[in-house]
């Protein structure tokens, strides 16, 4: 994984002095809280519904054990014990105060971290595949590409103050995992002969107004992908809407002035600009790739792995939900849940982050990857090690079986933390999971996407799972919206909304009926969404509202 330049470790230690000045100037009120949001912004931090929260950047998802370690180490000194990943492959504190926060930064950049453009109107963290690097489908390594765009895109003069926050996502395999028609720019690479390029979609999003990404080329050379970048950002940034925050999205500069008209505008610009780059972007890109080479992987026998299959349900079980096919024969990709029944999406303890790291740094070649799904994952373990790295997991409480089924939920935080959220979100993820694990229905189930937002802003991605909940206010009380049929992989849809919201208690209930029409209605062998597509969305409808109610 990427290394720091000096260039890096200067520029990070310089912005962590710069803003432990503007902290304390913040404490000794040189600075009122409207001076100061900006500039905390550009910083991660954030003011929420009880504390400041810090949100971390983690590159493309991808950290080291060390990293993993110094995250543990601030949960333990300056937190409340624990942290919480996030969709876009981050960490989250929700507890520092703000006195402490300038020695977390400093804790971070020791480890070669940061919290820099994790909020804020500019370039977000670029997300990729989790599997990334390790994945049986994939054409190439994207985290290479994913660096590079870290680079141009961190502290960019002309993107510091764009009119809404920015997210770019790339894919290197035939499966889409990283969502990437939900995004501002979407980016999979492809081949057109012997050629490795880009397929370049644009105007994806989620919130008030969901929509999903348009191709925009169908091919770009990867020599032309910054200048091209560049040039759709420059195009959004100058005739993007900033009359109202709302619709200061690209993707609404997208649609309100049609595809081929935002192209063409876009191709201009490229046209102007492309001369400027001389090549020296792609010799960066050599020396980044050169770090992303893979590991020296073990040709250990696989005999143990499948004599443990044979005698043990539990490991079987565990390995058949969680572990994933990898581009080495006899190694897997290991998924360790961190949505234990009951426990809140996303969150890991401080001991949980020290055994993760122990064990990516015992089995699995010393990487982690943090995933949208608000899961960690170790890419590369040997199928010999997989007994013993399920035994540690199973010993930490950290061997949930469930990768894919319905208590995979991704939840935002919602009202139990973020200023924002207009209803709760983590309660309902629990409660679901404990439900359908006490009435014995999970596994008959089977692969299901539960996505929970608090608010309209839709951090939990609700558009796009396979059952979407959405909590609104509702003159003063929570209330609960559910979509039906999103879906975010290759088969990218916004979900429908099926009728009138549920109160909170009411909740669970609702989507009970829901999946037990889905098992009385499913062909042998169908999943959910895929009987959703074949059925429609009436016999769901039906089962939600009865079949004399108009849920239309």
């Amino acid at each position: 994984m990427y290394e720091y330049s000096d260039f890096d470790e200067d520029f990070v230690r310089a912005r962590a002095a710069q803003f432990r000045q503007q902290v304390e100037r913040r404490l000794d009120g040189s600075l009122t809280e409207d001076e100061f949001r900006p500039l905390r912004l550009m910083n991660g931090l954030y003011l929420q519904l009880h504390a400041y929260m810090l949100r971390i950047c983690i590159p493309y998802g991808t950290i080291n054990p060390v990293q993993m370690r110094q995250l543990a180490h601030i949960a333990e000194r300056w937190d409340r014990g624990y942290g919480h990943f996030t969709t876009r492959q981050n960490i989250q504190f929700n507890w520092p105060k703000l006195v402490d926060v300038p020695d977390i930064i400093d804790a971070l950049a020791d480890v070669q971290m940061h919290a820099i453009q994790t909020s804020g109107n500019t370039i977000r963290n670029t997300t990729t595949d989790v599997f990334a690097g390790a994945a049986a489908d994939e054409i190439e390594d994207p985290r290479p590409i994913a660096e590079l765009i870290r680079q141009w895109s961190t502290d960019h003069a002309e993107f510091q103050f764009l009119p809404r926050k920015f997210k770019i996502a790339i894919t290197g395999a035939a499966e889409d995992r990283a969502v990437i028609r939900a995004h501002d720019v979407g980016l999979q690479l492809v081949k057109r002969g012997d050629e490795v390029g880009l397929r370049v979609l644009v105007g994806g999003g989620l919130g008030r107004t969901p929509m999903l990404g348009q191709v925009i080329r169908d091919f770009l050379p990867k020599a032309d992908l910054l200048p091209y970048l560049e040039a759709i950002v420059s195009t959004w940034n100058l005739i993007g809407r900033r009359d109202n925050k709302y619709k200061a999205r690209i993707k609404i500069t997208v649609f309100e002035h049609g595809l081929e008209n935002f192209k063409a505008e876009v191709e201009e610009e490229f046209a102007r600009i492309r001369q400027g780059f001389t090549g020296v972007d792609q010799e960066i890109l050599k020396d980044i790739a050169a770090q992303f080479a893979p590991p020296a992987f073990k040709n250990a026998p696989v005999d143990f792995h499948e004599k443990t299959l044979a005698v043990d349900p539990v490991y079987r079980r565990w390995v058949e939900r969680n572990v994933a096919a990898h581009k080495v024969p006899n190694h897997g990709i290991v998924t360790i849940s961190l949505k234990e029944h009951g426990a809140t999406p996303g969150d890991a303890s401080a001991e949980q982050m020290r055994l993760m790291a122990d064990l990516a740094e015992r089995y699995g070649y010393g990487e982690l990857r943090i995933s949208h799904e608000q899961n960690v994952v170790i890419p590369h373990v040997a199928l010999a090690d997989l007994p013993a790295v399920h035994a540690e997991l199973l010993r930490a409480g950290l061997a949930t079986a469930n990768a894919g089924l319905l208590s995979d939920i991704i939840a935002c935080p919602g009202m139990d933390y973020c200023a924002l959220a207009t209803a709760r979100s983590i309660p309902i993820a629990q409660q679901l999971a404990v439900h359908f694990r006490e009435i014995g229905l999970e596994d008959e189930i089977g692969n299901l996407k539960i996505k929970i937002s608090g608010c309209i802003n839709a951090c939990g991605h609700h558009h796009v799972g396979h059952i979407g909940i959405l909590g609104l206010d509702r003159a003063g009380v929570e209330n609960y919206q559910i979509t039906l049929g999103g879906d975010a992989g290759n088969a990218a849809a916004i979900g429908d909304k099926t009728g009138p919201g549920f109160a909170y208690d009411d909740v669970v209930p609702a989507i009970e009926r829901i999946l037990r029409a889905y098992l009385d209605l499913r062909a042998p062998g169908e999943d959910f969404i895929d009987s959703f597509r074949r059925l429609g969305a009436q016999p769901f409808k039906e089962a939600l509202y009865g079949e004399t109610r108009d849920a239309a």
